[in-house]
């Protein structure tokens, strides 16, 4: 009933760092308290040990899959993790062709057999429901540039899993520095 814990999750990836990026934005940094924040999902390319480091100060429970450019090669293909009442699926993307289509997508969610997915390499925020599943992709934390993209604005994603609800906020740096939040909700259903 009414005693369920929110529990937030950090989404963030594609960050390149040292490559394309030299940090994340340090907006986004002062929204990022730690021990606010309870599970932080990666779809990688952070590229280095110094990124997974940070994440690893504003939470204990990480979880990172391996980008196409990550240095440390222990991080997993894909990964399920259990966060409330909702099976979560991480994979950094450049495995699903065409990139960021959502019938590929939605086939390795069927695969995984997952509530949420979570998928990155595109740089292009996403966040929608497709066949009563939802799938987010957190975009590039650091606005780093992609093969399909020269210019992209930072962004990362933090979900409010509550019981059967998933809100996502999307927060983006936009011109000026301003950072903007916008808010999708889903329900899961039996």
């Amino acid at each position: 009933g009414s005693t369920t814990q929110m529990v937030l999750v950090l989404v963030i990836g594609d960050l390149h760092i040292p490559q394309r990026a030299a940090d994340i934005p340090a907006k986004f940094k002062s929204l990022l308290v730690p021990g606010k924040i309870q599970h932080v999902l990666s779809t990688g390319n952070l590229v280095t040990k110094e990124v997974y480091d940070y994440l690893k100060t504003l939470s204990g429970d990480v979880h990172v899959v391996k980008g196409d450019f990550d240095e440390i090669s222990q991080y997993p293909d894909q990964k399920v993790v259990t966060i409330g009442n909702f099976k979560i699926g991480i994979c950094h993307g450049h495995q699903i062709v065409p990139w960021g289509e959502s019938e590929s997508l939605a086939m390795l969610q069927r695969q995984l057999d997952v509530d949420i997915l979570i998928t990155g390499h595109t740089h292009k925020f996403k966040a929608y429901e497709y066949e009563q599943k939802f799938f987010v992709n957190p975009g590039s934390a650091t606005g780093a540039y992609s093969g399909l993209q020269s210019s992209v604005n930072p962004t990362f994603v933090l979900m409010d899993i509550q019981g059967d609800n998933a809100v996502t906020y999307l927060y983006e740096l936009v011109a000026g520095n301003e950072v903007k939040v916008d808010k999708i909700d889903y329900v899961r259903r039996g």
